[in-house]
């Protein structure tokens, strides 16, 4: 019966487990799934996800991961480039990109760029970073709540991003929560992670840490400066580690650096963006045998001169010795460094672990509607490659899209489209109708290039339209009449075009009055003043209909041809035949004529008539 009870409760609990965190790892250019000792990871390969060129890869620092290939973009594909990755469930990932270079001679052995996730920057890599383990990956702890993750590289004119592996892993909905502006709308980005004390890097895995810790990296440091403090390690277990929400390795705990008399502070300095804000987690863990109560140890938390915690005393905080305890605040850095120092009251400093986030507010993406109206322009105009178009239109505000200009709609809280500014780009194709889903745009300048079809009409219902350039192109058809509901444009550029047909007065009266327009050089427009005089008008019904009386009246004439086609070789195939039996038919004639004769004069004689019809027609 015990048995039978621990059984059902070891089933109870599997069943209730929390399930695996989504986890999804890239490895850029590969062409088969890939998986990497020691721990036989999967890496999923990328042909389906991005463009760029895929090549051989060298790993910049041995914490990369051990894959053989990455993936990079010349400029040539645009200088924005984005993996959109689907089916991501609605949750909190720790997204991380490790870099790679290009196996090539006189390729650019260092390459700088941006790095954005949803829209938002998040790194911009700095000269050096092949020489720093640190440095060799970008990690950002976000929100994806619409079931995509979209990761941009954004080109800065030092060398072709080249991207070797990418990881989305889910962390629980309140990890790092940092205090009241935690949520969807900011980031946070790693600015370092220390395992203090520890002799070598380490990912959580090799602390046998949970996998809903995002598999971090921390960097280890041995001090903070030269015989200002020693190393501390255990091999006791350590309580209250790896619980919900940030489910740190017990291993983390197990080392710790300490100072000493001769230097009793403890301080760690980093260079950082001014004018940020850094959430700061410090690990504490007393494992020194020498401290064993309550008050033997006391310190202050000083970050840039200003004290953050006082007196702290871990033992009485954490409530044992062996026991975790983490403490969090979030600070204002107006310089370019970060100065964090523990000053001992009572004893010496001791500390485990810090890690340093940037809280990034989350940018506002762009409408939809108005992102999927850009794409289906960016096809029928067959974009070129050089103009990029990949990602958010708006955002990162460091990077938009060439010739889209954008504006923040404070309504709806989005960014939309206010300016389309596209002249001599090379374009071809013809305008989408769905152009008019651009619904705030103010500007739109598409000359000087070899656009071909009709003028939308829907056009006319972009009501904020003041400028429309679509001169020294090749648009065909009539002017659409529904332009002259843009009852706020100021300037209409139609001019070395194909267009022909009348212009509204609807139209020709707004232009006439309150906008500035130029329709020379095209085929036959006419209608207004400084246009020719139009020709009796013909109503489109009337043109379709004289145009199938043409129709009908050829096809009649052609099938009175066929006719009288067939009826002539009827006539001529007669003929033919009846010549070929002349001589039977004069040999019955000859001996008519001679009966006929014979019965000349009597009155039993017939005519020929009566003798029934003649052989010959």
């Amino acid at each position: 019966m015990l048995r039978f009870v621990i059984v059902l409760l070891l089933f109870t609990s599997s069943a209730l487990a929390a399930p695996a965190p989504f986890a999804m790892r890239i490895s850029c250019g590969a062409r088969q799934d890939v998986h990497t000792s020691p721990s036989n990871t999967l890496w999923y390969k990328d042909f389906a996800y991005t463009g760029g060129i895929p090549y051989n890869a060298t790993r910049p620092s041995f914490v990369s991961p051990p894959l053989n290939t990455l993936r990079f973009f010349p400029l040539s594909s645009g200088p924005e480039n984005c993996y959109n990755i689907n089916r991501v469930p609605k949750g909190h990932y720790n997204v991380r990109v490790f870099f790679g270079l290009v196996q090539q001679q006189n390729f650019e052995h260092e390459p700088l760029f941006d790095i954005s996730v949803e829209g938002t920057l998040i790194y911009s890599l700095q000269s050096g970073w092949t020489s720093n383990d640190d440095q060799v990956f970008a990690e950002a702890i976000v929100f994806l709540k619409d079931g995509t993750a979209s990761i941009c590289f954004h080109s800065t004119g030092h060398g072709d991003p080249a991207i070797l592996s990418i990881e989305i892993l889910q962390v629980d909905n309140n990890a790092y929560n940092f205090g009241p502006t935690f949520g969807d709308k900011t980031m946070l980005r790693t600015a370092a992670r220390l395992s203090c004390g520890a002799g070598k890097p380490m990912f959580d895995p090799d602390l046998s840490g949970s996998v809903w810790g995002g598999d971090r990296f921390w960097y280890p440091i041995k001090n903070f400066g030269q015989a200002s403090d020693s190393a501390r390690s255990t091999e006791s277990s350590i309580k209250e580690a790896s619980k919900s929400p940030n489910f740190y390795p017990e291993a983390l705990y197990q080392t710790a650096l300490v100072s000493t008399d001769s230097d009793p502070d403890l301080a760690y300095t980093m260079d950082v963006d001014p004018n940020r804000n850094y959430s700061i987690w410090l690990h504490f863990a007393e494992i020194d045998a020498s401290i064993t109560a309550v008050g033997q140890r006391v310190f202050e938390v000083v970050i840039n001169g200003d004290v953050k915690f006082q007196d702290v005393d871990i033992i009485k905080m954490s409530g044992a010795r062996y026991t975790a305890l983490v403490l969090n605040t979030t600070v204002i850095v107006n310089g370019r460094t970060l100065t964090i120092t523990l000053q001992p009251k009572v004893g010496n400093a001791i500390i485990t672990a810090i890690e340093i986030f940037e809280v990034i507010d989350a940018e506002s993406q762009t409408s939809r509607d108005e992102v999927r109206a850009l794409q289906s322009l960016k096809t029928s105009l067959g974009l070129p490659h050089r103009l990029g178009w990949n990602g958010d239109p708006c955002v990162p505000q460091e990077h938009p899209w060439s010739g889209a200009e954008c504006q923040f709609d404070k309504t709806s809280g989005q960014w939309v489209i206010d300016g389309l500014d596209l002249d001599n780009q090379g374009l071809r194709g013809s305008l989408p109708n769905d152009m008019s889903k651009l619904r705030h745009l103010q500007s739109i300048n598409l000359s000087g290039n070899s656009i071909h079809g009709h003028i939308p009409s829907s056009l006319g219902s972009i009501t904020s339209l003041e400028v429309l350039d679509l001169s020294y192109n090749l648009f065909n058809g009539s002017i659409p009449d529904s332009l002259g509901q843009l009852t706020s444009l100021r300037r209409l550029n139609l001019n070395g075009n194909s267009l022909s047909g009348r212009v509204s007065a609807a139209l020709g009266a707004r232009l006439l009055h309150r906008a500035s327009f130029n329709f020379t050089d095209n085929k036959g427009l006419c209608g207004i003043p400084g246009l020719p005089t139009c020709g009796p008008h013909l109503t489109t019904g009337v043109k379709i209909g004289i145009s199938f009386g043409v129709l009908l009246a050829f096809l009649l004439i052609a099938v009175g041809g066929i006719i009288w086609w067939k009826r002539r070789q009827n006539i001529l195939r007669a003929q033919h035949i009846a010549a070929r039996g002349a001589p039977y038919a004069k040999s019955r004639t000859h001996v008519h004529d001679i009966q006929l004769a014979r019965n000349h004069g009597h009155g039993h004689s017939r005519t020929a008539a009566e003798n029934g019809p003649s052989l010959l027609s």
